[in-house]
């Protein structure tokens, strides 16, 4: 059985540069727009390891497919395994760090 097809893509997004992965890649049906859809997660459940993964699933819950412009997409890979997932900063591409909550200290 031949495995299914998986695309890293990386795009711009409200000043930090997003990597997700996808098993669908296409050009959209909207002109100048691409579509990603069957967007890929670590379904492991139990203790968060990952904040940003974290981040990522929560924001593209609900997102069946995203159509992305054309000028905000850096790249689109096909690649064998799926890393990890990163939102970096756009202009010195530093992973955005996204720290743990925490709790309020009492009396704030």
């Amino acid at each position: 059985m031949a495995s299914k097809k998986l695309y890293k893509v990386t795009f711009f997004n409200a000043g930090k540069v997003y990597e997700l992965y996808a098993r669908n890649v296409a050009s959209g049906a909207l002109w100048g727009f691409t579509e990603v859809s069957d967007l890929v997660f670590d379904v492991n459940e139990g203790v968060v390891i990952d904040p940003t993964e974290e981040r990522l699933r929560d924001e593209f819950a609900h997102t069946r497919t995203l159509h992305l412009p054309m000028q905000s997409i850096v790249r689109i890979e096909e690649v064998d395994r799926r890393g990890q997932l990163a939102i970096r900063d756009a202009a010195t591409g530093e992973k955005v760090i996204m720290p743990f909550p925490m709790p309020a200290k009492p009396g704030r």
